[in-house]
């Protein structure tokens, strides 16, 4: 058995990026599940993993030789309010480790206590959202979504104070970095160009390795070409990610902090669900308009490395800026154009989605039972209120390729009734609801009998209408 060989370029930054500090250690730590695909796809021992050694850092309560566990400071814009000073409040880093393929992990675990970034919390994650974060990260990966992953969570035999007493539980999350538009906020906001220079160089390297270092306006095309094709993939699925923070954008274009996030049963462009989201700030159709806010505060950032001259910078980024609306328009279309069965189109198609999303809208159709039913070749029309309304479209739609279609509609999604079923089975010391639907989640877009169950839209009694954040 072989511990992970650790490579830590991030801690070989300057000290002022992040605090080197342990995981705060738990009283009884045990495994409720390990990813060993992903073990695979990072070349780390699973029989390691599974110890009395392996489970200890997955727990923080030993680390093995060559991690340097730190938690990253960055600041950001939560709900458009400025906030200098945010930073892993509840989680530490433990290293990095290079996988098979040359890809570069770190290893993070979520929920591993305080932090001089706290803000006076108990630095501790419940279980549910860590069973949430879990099954949502890994189903957004099954279904082509860049992602942060789950490679374990674990209990860790302790209480948290929530709005109730609830479990603890510690998330093994990993991704190619943790580096945000926050990350970069943090140092601007300092006027740092020391530091914000080498983080931009760090950034690129993980993840843009195409573009020069010291290259501003490169690195931003690439964040936006990456944030535009997220989020038209997040909206082909109908999810929301419910806290858009500019804290909570990944600039190599992950989905990151699955905190009150949702995919939508019933289709509805102005849906919420999170429970802080008070103003919608983050609603469903609003999400490509928040990116690129995002993406001007990252841009805002960058300025002294895209021309030295400021007015010039400001205006290149500008224009940069403004690609953002092709790039997603390019993308939404390949995302909806397959939904309904086309590798490419036009106006035509266009028109026919939006006509197809507002017949939904009006008639409470589900967002996956219909565009799956289309692919299947029957039951769409059952899905809504006036099934004539489904007969008027399919008269101008004249059917599309059923492999495409197939390939670009999931059977099965994580929806949110399921996930709270997992989640109050979970904390009733019940996983195997958990461990079933991670199962389903794994071939989303195959038609598997023994989950069928799993496809159904809630009943009204089932349903659920709002989701927190596990913070």
């Amino acid at each position: 058995m072989t511990s992970p060989k650790f490579d830590n370029s991030y801690a070989r930054l300057p000290d002022r990026f992040y605090t080197k500090m342990p995981p705060t250690p738990v009283a009884a730590p045990s495994l409720i599940a390990l990813n060993d695909g992903l073990a695979n796809q990072m070349g780390l021992d699973l029989e390691w993993l599974r110890s009395d050694a392996g489970l200890a850092m997955l727990a923080g309560n030993a680390m093995p030789d060559g991690a340097e566990p730190l938690a990253q400071a960055y600041a950001g814009h939560q709900f458009g309010g400025w906030s200098p000073q945010l930073g892993d409040g509840r989680a530490n880093v433990l290293g990095e480790v290079v996988g098979p393929d040359g890809a570069r992990w770190d290893i993070q675990l979520k929920g591993s206590g305080p932090t001089p970034y706290s803000r006076m919390g108990d630095g501790r994650a419940g279980l549910g959202p860590v069973m949430r974060e879990y099954i949502v990260s890994e189903a957004m990966n099954a279904l082509g979504v860049p992602t942060t992953r789950a490679l374990a969570a674990v209990s860790t035999g302790e209480q948290v104070a929530r709005e109730t007493l609830q479990p603890g539980a510690i998330l093994t999350r990993v991704a190619g970095s943790h580096i945000r538009v926050g990350t970069f906020q943090y140092f601007a906001a300092r006027q740092d160009r020391e530091a914000l220079e080498l983080l931009l160089n760090h950034a690129i390297g993980r993840h843009y390795p195409h573009v020069d270092e010291g290259d501003g306006l490169g690195f931003l095309n690439a964040v936006i070409v990456a944030q535009a094709e997220l989020v038209a993939k997040w909206m082909g699925l109908g999810f929301i990610h419910g806290v858009m923070n500019t804290d909570n954008t990944h600039v190599g274009g992950l989905t990151i902090d699955y905190g009150p996030c949702a995919f939508m049963d019933a289709y509805h462009p102005a849906t919420v669900f999170s429970s802080i989201d008070q103003g919608g700030r983050y609603v469903y159709q609003g999400q490509p308009e928040v990116l690129v806010w995002n993406l001007a505060q990252l841009a805002s950032c960058v300025l002294p490395f895209i021309d030295s001259d400021k007015d010039k910078a400001v205006s290149v980024a500008q224009d940069a800026l403004a690609t953002f609306g092709d790039h997603y328009t390019k993308a939404w279309k390949r995302v909806f154009f397959a939904k309904i069965g086309f590798k490419i189109g036009g106006d035509a198609q266009v028109t026919l989605v939006q006509d197809l999303l507002t017949r939904m809208a009006d008639n409470q159709a589900d967002f996956t039972r219909v565009f799956r039913a289309m692919a299947r070749g029957q039951g769409a029309r059952d899905e809504f209120v006036d099934p004539t309304s489904f007969d008027e479209w399919e008269r101008d739609w004249d059917g599309g390729d059923t492999t495409i279609m197939r390939a670009a509609n999931p059977a099965i999604i994580p929806r949110n009734h399921r996930v709270e079923e997992a989640i109050q089975a979970g904390l009733q010391g019940d996983h195997a609801p958990f461990d079933r639907l991670n199962a389903a989640l794994e071939n989303p877009f195959a038609d598997s009998p023994e989950f069928s169950d799993l496809e159904a839209a809630p009943t009204q009694q089932q349903m659920v209408r709002q989701t927190f954040c596990g913070t």
